[in-house]
């Protein structure tokens, strides 16, 4: 069975630059009418972290799920 993560996105720090989107591999994330990040497709992340990773401001974090 496949491993499950939840993103947290902290909308307060989250400036909508994009760049986690950009380096999605699988296209989870995405920006809302507010320019703030959103995981759109919370279910199709692979845990690889690289938006967590790329964050200027710190604003996201993937966990795996219990």
């Amino acid at each position: 069975m496949a491993k499950k993560f939840n993103i947290e996105i902290n909308e307060k720090w989250c400036k909508g630059c994009g760049l986690c989107i950009a380096i999605c591999p699988k296209k989870v994330l995405e920006l809302n009418e507010q320019v703030k990040c959103i995981a759109a497709r919370p279910d199709d992340c692979i845990g690889c972290r690289q938006c967590d990773n790329i964050c200027p401001d710190m604003a996201i974090s993937v966990k795996e799920r219990d």
